[in-house]
């Protein structure tokens, strides 16, 4: 199964028109220890090049990054990304639904049934997370905030029962987050993919021992807040992602992402830290096999 990623952009040239630039980013330079990917969607299409997952993957160990993450937003996705992980050594799934998903199920009906499939696919071998889960008060308003939390609630409880890590989407939502998190007890691997908060919530994730998964958006000019936070961070709770085919990092912000461009956010992350490149790749490759387990087929837990 293939998904169409929304629309980023709009050709034309009149004035308040935007175009997008639609080819895809050279490789870069290969990361002198390989890390992995911790969060990325495969089954997105973007640009005018398109990847197929096989030839994804491909280009990501070339660019030094050995391994992925590939994340489910319903039961299609979930599916498809422990089907992959199964037949893919360089992949681990993590499987849910997203948070915009929850009101829309609850409306129909769906969501108790749904919530029983993911329950299902996460006690596979190679799910390794249950993601990504979480609460978002950007896109959904306060008639959907119930269904949100219902859904986290049980999407926590499905990661502690299965001894796997929970994937958490936040985005406006960190204080009911936490609080949601604190309430039902969070499982012993948390992680806030694509970390979006700042020195203050980098401090409560310390204090509690949750993870924080830097995307491409800590290389943007506008996100100094991120990168403060970063160097908040305890050293051994932070991982990196690239959201792909989404956040695409400086110096090619808005076009189409993948894993193979992570090296650029890990180069920035580097440099933030004032740290050696290798010993943040070393740090990293660490972090991630303690949060996932092995990747290689022959050593799953």
């Amino acid at each position: 199964m293939r998904k169409r990623a929304a629309p980023q952009a709009t050709g034309g040239t009149g004035k308040g028109s935007q175009t997008r630039d639609l080819t895809r980013p050279a490789t870069p330079e290969p990361l002198p220890i390989p890390v992995y990917d911790n969060h990325a969607h495969l089954e997105f299409e973007d640009g005018v090049d398109q990847l197929d997952p096989l030839d994804s993957l491909a280009r990501a160990v070339s660019a030094g990054v050995r391994g992925i993450v590939q994340v489910g937003t319903d039961l299609e996705t979930s599916r498809w990304s422990a089907q992959l992980a199964a037949s893919d050594p360089r992949v681990l799934a993590a499987v849910a639904l997203h948070p915009n998903e929850a009101p829309r199920l609850f409306a129909e009906g769906l969501l108790s049934s749904h919530l029983s499939e993911i329950a299902r696919l996460a006690a596979q071998p190679r799910v390794r997370a249950v993601g990504e889960t979480g609460l978002d008060f950007f896109r959904t308003g306060e008639d959907g905030r119930a269904a949100q939390i219902e859904s986290f609630e049980t999407h926590i409880e499905i990661a502690k029962a299965n001894g796997i890590a929970l994937q958490i989407h936040d985005r406006d939502a960190h204080d009911e987050v936490v609080a949601t998190l604190l309430r039902v007890g969070a499982p012993e691997r948390t992680v806030f993919h694509c970390f979006s908060g700042d020195a203050r919530l980098a401090r409560v994730c310390n204090e509690h021992g949750w993870y924080m998964s830097f995307s491409g958006t800590s290389t943007f000019k506008n996100a100094p807040a991120l990168r403060e936070a970063l160097t908040v961070a305890r050293p051994e709770l932070v991982l990196a992602e690239t959201d792909a085919p989404f956040l695409t990092p400086e110096p090619f912000r808005g076009r189409p992402n993948a894993p193979y461009l992570l090296p650029h956010t890990v180069r920035r992350m580097a440099e933030t830290l004032d740290e050696p490149l290798d010993d943040v790749c070393a740090r990293l490759a660490v972090n991630t096999e303690r949060v996932y387990g092995a990747w290689d087929a022959g050593d799953d837990d």
